[in-house]
């Protein structure tokens, strides 16, 4: 976790300079409080950011976030202020950690491995996904920019048939 903290102090001017707007989701109550306390303070810093956003997954579970929706959505219902008729996908994604931000368009798996390990479960219904055998420590531009060619070659349905297109 020293790494990602002294990343974090290096990159904070450029991320400042670039316009990024840092985020992080998971379970950052797991870090070192020193990283805790350096994330917590570039994330307020760089909040009003827009050119682009990064977000960390730090300790991240989609399972984990999945459960901690519905015991939010539960915490409603208890309180009586969410009628349950009225839980929808909406809500339930709004609840996410990422309920914020739009779903992927598109998923970078390294290692060749073919699965998504407790990856993004709720937000990547439609995402597409591109696995390289590259591993993550030797992912470069030249292997992004390649992933992002085979992406302009798909044909997006979002779940639709090739009937339904028609």
């Amino acid at each position: 976790m020293g790494l990602l903290e002294r990343y974090l102090c290096d990159e904070k001017d450029r991320m400042l300079r670039k316009g990024v707007r840092l985020l992080a989701i998971g379970e950052k109550e797991r870090l070192p409080a020193s990283v805790r306390d350096v994330l917590d303070s570039i994330i307020d810093v760089t909040k009003n950011n827009s050119r682009i956003t990064v977000i960390l997954a730090l300790s991240y579970s989609g399972r984990g976030d999945i459960v901690e929706t519905v015991r939010q959505i539960a915490r409603k219902v208890k309180e009586g202020t969410c009628d349950p008729e009225c839980i929808d996908e909406a809500m339930v994604a709004a609840y996410t950690e990422t309920g914020s931000i739009p779903n992927p368009d598109l998923l970078i798996r390294t290692s060749g491995e073919m699965r998504i390990s407790n990856f993004f479960l709720w937000q990547i219904p439609y995402t597409e996904l591109y696995v390289t055998p590259t591993l993550w420590p030797d992912f470069r531009k030249p292997h992004y920019v390649q992933a992002l060619v085979e992406f302009q070659r798909r044909r997006r349905r979002f779940g639709r048939t090739d009937e339904q297109e028609a």
